[in-house]
């Protein structure tokens, strides 16, 4: 996610110790009420919705069915397209990336050891955060992950756990080299179409004409914009722009960007349409998926045992494939994913012994406030 990563959270404790924080404080004059929308359901029905505040815009009242950039909670859609490819037998979950992408990705202190899908949905691949993960429209993947300082020089592909928001570009990438078809389209087409879900990343193929003039706009606590300002018509540019300015996509090429619609946080997409991602995750990953897909996904590759990962003191539990996985005080599980960025924080949760869930988001959170995991309630 742009900005701060997740992995700034210090846990849920926290984030219940100050949830409210946002709402209380005196709102400053000339801007929007922030907004809290939530929709709980079960694996059947929408059970209950709730709005309230403004869609970053005075006078405009936040609704459940308008679209939001929900942050990071895109990467378990991302994961879902690369299930389905899985279930069709288009893409190996295990095999070594460089055998899609054309070029060896490579941990300079592992030469030998392979990078794969697994790897990158579980955040195990040994690439981190230490550069600027967003590329321009004319930017190369590969040029990128030659950079030694992209990764662990200590840990090999698979050994640890290291949240990194550039390892979305390259699942992105990679399923683009298999297909031949761009990141956008091909989750429309795998994901948003088949669940009838009024979504799209940064704005690409799935949303609906007219989708871009519903968008919550995220506004910083000063008022500064953050993402998606408000306008009646078509974003003329919602990728980060070639070196030259350009936002002609017909420069975009398959399998060597990977970073344009931003798999890693760049989904719009309503709490109302984001309850049907959670009922998938309810029914088995129907109608969708193969239970045997979905039991992959779903299933724990990675669990914190004190040294095999940045557990962001406590905050990571757990994780499979683009899933988050989480146990809460009360001994609950519960799997999906959070979001935060651009002063939002964002859930997407499921209990599969209730089957029941939520998802939920708030907007205009302070950059100060400590992230959680946004379970019982969002800052």
């Amino acid at each position: 996610m742009p900005g701060r990563r997740i992995t700034a959270a210090r846990g849920a404790a926290l984030a219940l110790a100050i949830a409210g924080a946002a709402s209380a404080a005196p709102a400053q004059v000339g801007l929007p009420e922030p907004a809290r929308v939530r929709v709980d359901f079960s694996s059947t029905a929408i059970l209950s919705k709730q709005a309230s505040g403004e869609a970053g815009v005075v006078g405009r009242k936040v609704a459940a069915d308008d679209p939001v950039r929900v942050a990071s909670i895109s990467k378990l859609v991302t994961a879902i397209a690369v299930m389905r490819l899985v279930d069709e037998g288009r893409i190996d979950l295990d095999k070594d990336i460089g055998d899609y992408l054309g070029f060896a990705v490579r941990n300079p202190a592992f030469p030998d050891r392979p990078v794969t899908l697994r790897h990158l949905l579980s955040h195990t691949s040994g690439i981190r955060d230490s550069i600027d993960y967003l590329l321009p429209l004319d930017g190369s993947l590969q040029t990128v992950l030659s950079n030694p300082a992209v990764w662990f020089p200590g840990h090999e592909p698979g050994d640890y756990f290291s949240y990194a928001n550039l390892n979305s570009p390259v699942i992105a990438a990679t399923i683009e080299a298999a297909t031949r078809e761009r990141f956008d389209r091909l989750v429309a087409k795998k994901v948003l179409a088949p669940l009838r879900l009024d979504a799209c990343f940064n704005w690409g193929d799935g949303c609906s004409p007219g989708r871009r003039a519903q968008a919550v706009t995220l506004l910083r606590t000063n008022g500064d914009l953050a993402r998606d300002a408000a306008i009646s018509r078509t974003d003329h540019c919602p990728i980060l722009a070639a070196s030259d300015g350009s936002c002609d996509l017909i420069r975009y090429r398959i399998g060597k960007n990977g970073s344009s619609f931003s798999p890693q946080g760049g989904l719009r997409i309503s709490m109302q349409d984001l309850s049907r991602v959670g009922q998938l995750l309810l029914n088995g990953g129907r109608p969708i998926l193969s239970s045997k897909a979905f039991a992959e996904m779903t299933r724990v590759q990675w669990r914190f045992n004190g040294v095999n990962g940045d557990d962001d003191r406590g905050y990571f539990q757990a994780y499979g494939l683009g899933v988050h996985i989480h146990e809460d005080r009360a001994g609950r599980k519960w799997i999906g994913h959070v979001g935060e960025a651009y002063a939002l924080r964002a859930g997407l949760w499921v209990n599969p012994q209730t089957r029941k869930g939520f998802a939920q988001f708030v907007t205009m959170v302070p950059a100060e406030t400590p992230v959680g995991l946004c379970l019982d309630t969002c800052p």
